[in-house]
């Protein structure tokens, strides 16, 4: 039997029409989009754009150019980070972040002299809005900061961190909120939102994208130069959206997938995941609570968590239970510090080696969490 409960890290099982048009594309199309005009040049272009034109109508877009894709979320947040931060600008970020934001900072801090301010979090893992307005200094060019935990789930006030920007720019990591819990662009006016294809999205691996609201092209520089279909006498990318940041081939059929799973979302729709996902989060936390040797961290019942669940087992290394779980159970979840290291400095966890992550998905079912919760128990030897 298999327990996959590591949905944060990737979603598993994919829908089943995700992988229908992964086979299709590969085995009757083939051919790259954006580079011919014979039929199936055309039809692979169709597929991207279908893509494209889905996966900002679940982020409410009305401009599907707007959406730009890319390998992975990693690959987004490095465009916005690289191709927007210039000499000596000041980042507001927070401690809740993944490497995937933290690593692209240090580097333009030791690159391009980027001074970064890393708000801290509450003992739950939220971040305070004011804190990130007291922040803000005249130099502040961006405040990059997640929607969601993906250690602790907790759910940032998104709307209101954006309304603290007063002309700085705003980068949401939506990797552990899309798909999982709605985002409506227009209720939340940020200026960039990056995130994974693979995770909440219900896409295939190698695919990521990022939204581009308008006016915001002309501030970010293409980090990458190439082929893109259009323009090929110019020696420089084009302004076009979205071939001014898509230099290269896509990952076409990995896109037909997500477009697949685009319209799933649509069709399911992401509220009803997002309750389904809530549910079952409540369940596996009312359970490990009758755990003596288990400390859940996160967000206290009823307040906004994503689909994670965190916690410590009392005399293991959480990467030792983890592997526990899964010899005697086929129990897959993800141990250790989940590549958020300062998360873990603020919970105090970094000397336990981390946490170990429980992360449903629209597939999980309740009698999942009850084998899962079974066999946390008999191993944590409650």
């Amino acid at each position: 039997m298999r327990i996959y409960l590591d949905n944060a890290a990737t979603s598993w099982p994919k829908p089943e029409p995700v992988y229908a048009a992964v086979d299709r594309y590969q085995r009757e199309i083939g051919a790259t989009a954006g580079r011919g005009a014979y039929r199936d040049a055309v039809e692979a272009q169709r597929v991207v754009d279908d893509a494209r034109r889905r996966c900002a109508s679940l982020f409410a877009v009305s401009d599907p150019s707007r959406i730009v894709f890319g390998s992975n979320g990693t690959d987004m947040l490095n465009l916005a980070l690289h191709g927007l931060l210039r000499e000596s600008d000041h980042v507001i970020t927070t401690v809740c972040e993944h490497n995937s934001v933290l690593r692209p900072l240090a580097e333009l801090s030791r690159t391009r002299g980027v001074t970064i301010t890393h708000v801290r979090c509450d003992s739950h893992g939220y971040v305070d809005p004011q804190d990130i307005k007291h922040a803000r200094t005249s130099k502040t060019r961006l405040i990059a900061v997640t929607h969601a935990s993906n250690v602790t789930g907790a759910i940032q006030p998104i709307r209101e961190i954006v309304s603290t920007a007063d002309g700085a720019l705003t980068l949401i990591d939506a990797a552990q909120s899309a798909g999982h819990v709605p985002l409506d662009l227009n209720e939340v006016p940020a200026d960039l939102v990056a995130t994974s294809g693979h995770k909440g999205l219900l896409g295939p691996l190698g695919t990521g994208l990022l939204y581009i609201r308008p006016g915001v092209e002309k501030l970010l520089k293409p980090v990458r130069q190439g082929g893109t279909g259009v323009n090929s006498t110019e020696d420089h990318q084009p302004d076009e959206l979205p071939q001014r940041y898509e230099a290269g081939n896509l990952n076409a059929p990995a896109l037909a997938g997500l477009g697949a799973a685009a319209a799933f979302l649509l069709e399911r729709p992401v509220s009803a995941n997002a309750a389904h996902e809530s549910a079952l989060v409540r369940r596996l936390i009312h359970g490990l609570q009758s755990i003596s040797a288990v400390r859940i961290y996160g967000p206290p019942p009823g307040e906004p968590r994503a689909s994670v669940v965190s916690f410590s087992v009392e005399g293991y290394d959480p990467q030792e239970f983890a592997a526990a779980l899964d010899a005697a159970a086929g129990l897959q979840c993800r141990a250790g510090l989940h590549c958020a290291p300062r998360m873990h400095d603020a919970l105090g966890t970094t000397k336990l080696g981390g946490l170990v992550r429980m992360s449903v998905g629209w597939s999980t079912t309740a009698e999942e969490i009850d084998h899962a919760l079974d066999a946390i128990a008999a191993i944590a030897g409650a």
